[in-house]
């Protein structure tokens, strides 16, 4: 059973350390959270899930780390300065503002400073560009700017050259790049869902024009069956294509993967195909090439951004094909479908895929104050933690049966309980988190019995 609302997944996170309201103490600030202990495991758990399916399991794909602060001009021939904005709506009345389209009828749809407002005193729509910009160098003047990133996607155009010389790739194959994006969102909302600082998991798959319709099933199949790897129900995924009069200025063709969330059914992953509008946009000698999107003319690049076709021998621009995907969005549906009450065992659990898990396996002392108990607990352990494949942890309170309670809120998926009869003959409990059932395992096993288990 998944969370019924929100608000039982955002008490599960503060209570068991995912995420925090950022600068609560200060009030905090709209739009921004932090991970804590839980979270950041769990969301490196992901981005490490992603990373070896997208880049590790293939042989064409290559990563990148670029940076966040953006030139000016990226974003320019990107499209962004132009489009990269929402209609914003003000209310006189309560002074709420809004997108305009969360305007239903004809009047205010929250309540600002006035509880209920419903004004039809509202402001014509205007554009609202969403990015951050910071200025660069000692005096603030406006005239040297850069962005702070709205999207990892450029960076990986604008280093295009710079990949295929370095490792002599030719289409097919992709970049990718896990990284912080920021948009100074409207109305930052529903959690983690939409908020103004976000980690991005982007890939743009090059392919030769003409091949790019394959290629995007290809990549929409696979990343469905990705999610269904991470425990994402497929039942609650729908499939939207998105319609030609809403499609992003760069594509041909879109299709959002929809996730039912605890607020209802929106965007979780997007998979586009771009076209040549990206590597259009930012070569030079834009004429000297067959570029079938309608592109900006850029004299300030000073790179071909193309690939020679080894048998015609002739220069041309890729096409795209662009997975991409937000970390915390993933990270609030995997929340959701693990999410567990079982009434009839007086508990709440996340059952996590055990990949993800943020704590692997608790080691637990019997009795706390009992150095030999201890000392094995912390043997054990440091056994467990040196095969590296994730956090081990001394839970080392001495209640059993809170330290059981906690670890299934967490998601652990195996508590191992040391205590007098593992001096007496150097054996232990395991306890399975789904099932609650108990075995004895020698400690000459352990390592490959817990090894056995994750590979599994």
């Amino acid at each position: 059973m998944t969370a019924t609302n929100m608000e039982d997944l955002v008490s599960l996170c503060k209570r068991r350390g995912f995420i925090f309201p950022s600068n609560d103490i200060y009030g905090g600030m709209k739009g921004l959270y932090d991970f804590g202990p839980m979270g950041v495991e769990l969301k490196i758990n992901l981005k490490n899930s992603w990373w070896k399916s997208i880049v590790y399991e293939r042989d064409d794909v290559e990563g990148l780390d670029s940076t966040i602060l953006t030139s000016p001009l990226v974003l320019q021939h990107s499209g962004h300065e132009d489009t990269f904005s929402d209609p914003l709506i003000d209310c006189r009345t309560c002074k709420a503002r809004f997108r305009a389209d969360q305007l239903e009828k004809s009047e205010c749809p929250r309540g600002g400073l006035l509880d209920k407002c419903k004004s039809k005193d509202l402001t014509e729509a205007r554009p609202f560009n969403l990015m951050f910009k910071t200025a660069i160098g000692p005096v603030d003047d406006g005239s040297s700017f850069a962005y702070l990133r709205p999207e990892t996607a450029q960076q990986i155009f604008v280093n295009f050259k710079n990949i295929t010389d370095s490792t002599s790739r030719t289409p097919p194959f992709g970049i990718a790049q896990i990284g912080k994006a920021f948009r100074n969102e409207i109305t930052p909302r529903n959690f983690i869902f939409r908020v103004r600082e976000f980690e991005q998991m982007e890939l743009e798959f090059f392919v030769k024009p003409g091949t790019d319709e394959e290629w995007h099933k290809y990549w929409l199949d696979k990343r469905l069956q990705w999610w269904s790897d991470q425990g994402v129900n497929s039942q609650k995924i729908k499939l939207l294509e998105v319609e030609k009069e809403e499609l992003s200025h760069y594509s041909k063709a879109t299709f959002d993967i929809m996730y039912e969330f605890p607020h209802g059914l929106e965007e979780l992953e997007g998979v586009a195909n771009r076209t040549d509008f990206d590597l259009g946009s930012h070569t030079k000698n834009q004429d000297d090439f067959k570029i079938s999107s309608k592109v900006k003319e850029n004299k300030d690049s000073t790179t071909k951004l193309v690939i020679q076709d080894l048998e015609t021998k002739e220069w041309f621009i890729p096409f795209v094909i662009e997975p991409s995907a937000g970390v915390e969005r993933g990270v609030l549906a995997i929340l959701n479908e693990a999410y567990t009450v079982e009434e009839e065992n007086n508990r709440t659990v996340l059952k996590l895929k055990s990949h993800l898990s943020p704590i692997k396996a608790a080691v637990i002392p019997l009795k706390r104050n009992n150095q030999d108990l201890v000392n094995l607990a912390n043997k054990v352990k440091s056994e467990l933690q040196s095969l590296g494949l994730g956090r081990v942890m001394i839970e080392n309170s001495g209640n059993i049966g809170k330290n059981y309670r906690r670890h299934d809120e967490i998601g652990t998926p195996m508590c191992i309980t040391v205590d007098f009869e593992s001096l007496e003959n150097q054996s232990v409990t395991v306890r399975d988190r789904d099932t609650m059932k108990q075995e004895r395992i020698s400690l000459s096993e352990i390592s490959s019995y817990y090894s056995s288990y994750f590979k599994n």
